[in-house]
């Protein structure tokens, strides 16, 4: 298929800031290297506070992602840099209770590729941290993308978008590399009724031959 579409493998965190966002995106001169964008509050919101504010003890983060070999997930893509994508979900499944009890957001994410010789498999990895004090109220797994275009340039005032590559995300021209990436925001916020959704989870996915990305958001008990 012509030009080769490069992945970017950085991890990308943004400490005690809650995602309320995710998206593909091209960086590059050539626009040719594939990574992930985190939209996250610039601030702590007052309602997190007693629960999540720098003094609090929460653990160490922990990455969460697929199984290497549960191939069940693997989904077939005509592409030069790899042949599949891991659309297995990626949740946070560890169940607290008593004295340690809370709930675990998504506070980072890294793509990457696994090397199986004819099969390279395109993967994601979610990293979570803990939220002591509080309960899982809703879930839901958004499919729509944000209303505004796959190309935000101005957020709310509280919204800030993490680029891990200064990507320029926001060129017009990604050539045919666009075809097969979708690069529409996902994203949930203050704004949303009820407000306060935080991303819990996420995964990729393959429709009508273009890679995409689905979200988890879920509203807490405080």
């Amino acid at each position: 298929m012509g030009k080769k579409l490069y992945i970017s493998q950085e991890q990308v965190s943004v400490g005690r800031k809650p995602i309320t966002g995710l998206r593909l995106c091209l960086e590059g001169a050539k626009q040719n290297r594939l990574c992930i964008q985190l939209q996250h509050l610039a601030s702590l919101p007052k309602i997190l506070k007693p629960y999540w504010d720098a003094h609090i003890t929460i653990g160490a983060a922990k990455w969460q992602g697929p199984e290497e070999q549960d191939s069940r997930w693997f989904e077939p893509v005509k592409w030069n840099s790899f042949s599949h994508v891991s659309t297995a979900p990626v949740e946070h499944y560890e169940v607290l209770i008593g004295d340690a009890s809370g709930v675990y957001i998504v506070t980072g994410a890294q793509l990457g590729v696994w090397d199986f010789g004819l099969k390279n498999v395109l993967y994601m990895k979610l990293l979570y941290s803990r939220v002591p004090g509080c309960t899982t109220r809703r879930s839901l797994w958004d499919h729509s993308p944000a209303a505004a275009s796959s190309h935000p340039t101005v957020g709310p005032s509280n919204i800030t978008y993490l680029d891990p590559g200064g990507s320029g995300a926001g060129s017009s021209d990604a050539g045919k590399f666009m075809k097969i990436v979708d690069r529409s925001e996902l994203c949930k916020g203050p704004d949303d009724m009820p407000g306060h959704w935080l991303v819990t989870g996420g995964k990729l996915g393959v429709e009508k031959g273009r890679i995409v990305l689905r979200v988890k958001y879920s509203l807490l008990n405080y």
